[in-house]
């Protein structure tokens, strides 16, 4: 297959003109890799390797632009690669990449998890939902979820501020139970929590 030509386009990306009438978007480090130039005769082997590179480079451009954005785990962002389109043989290869340049780190990132959800008061079972959301290994769970500060100040606090220090009724301490749960605390916790306030009230 005859390269007829190789255009620039707005996106920064090169566009491929081939003499059967096809043309393909490449990034220009694609045409830097294979050495390719107007008037290039491409074999069915070149062709692939020219598929294959361009869909590799894509993959890791892709990448990198998610793992500037924000911290996510390395099956997050497989999974979100291929969500945006790329193979998942091209998917692992970005993540590996990355992950050889030490820009992917599940500890880490399950120590950021734990550490944001305990800054948003949340107890131990919305922490666990946070890093199955991230797609953090379990095998990084118990070290980071050791890290999380006692609950009995957070919850203590959520409570005051949800009655202003007033006397609560059934109906309240329904609606602050249920938060809290929502929220991820345990039940003996918000037991333990309530008879600290009520001060011995019947629950």
């Amino acid at each position: 297959m005859k390269l007829e030509s190789i255009e620039e386009t707005r996106q920064g990306k090169l566009r491929l003109h081939f003499a059967d009438g096809s043309s393909m978007s490449v990034f220009p480090a694609v045409i830097a890799q294979l050495g390719l130039y107007s008037g290039a005769e491409l074999s069915d082997d070149a062709m692939q390797e020219l598929h294959d590179a361009s869909g590799a480079a894509s993959a890791k451009q892709r990448a990198v632009r998610i793992v500037a954005a924000t911290a996510v785990s390395k099956n997050e962002l497989k999974h979100r690669l291929v969500q945006k389109g790329e193979s998942e043989e091209h998917a692992s290869r970005a993540v590996s990449w990355l992950n050889e340049l030490n820009l992917l780190d599940d500890g880490q990132l399950a120590q950021q998890v734990v550490r944001r959800g305990a800054s948003k008061g949340y107890g131990a079972a919305r922490i666990r939902q946070m890093l199955y959301e991230k797609r953090v290994p379990r095998e990084y769970w118990d070290d980071a979820l050791a890290q999380l500060p006692e609950q009995d100040e957070t919850i203590d606090q959520f409570l005051r501020q949800r009655f202003r220090e007033e006397t609560p009724d059934r109906a309240d301490i329904k609606r602050a139970t249920d938060a809290l749960l929502r929220r991820g605390h345990s039940w003996e916790d918000i037991r333990r929590a309530l008879g600290r306030y009520t001060k011995g009230m019947s629950l």
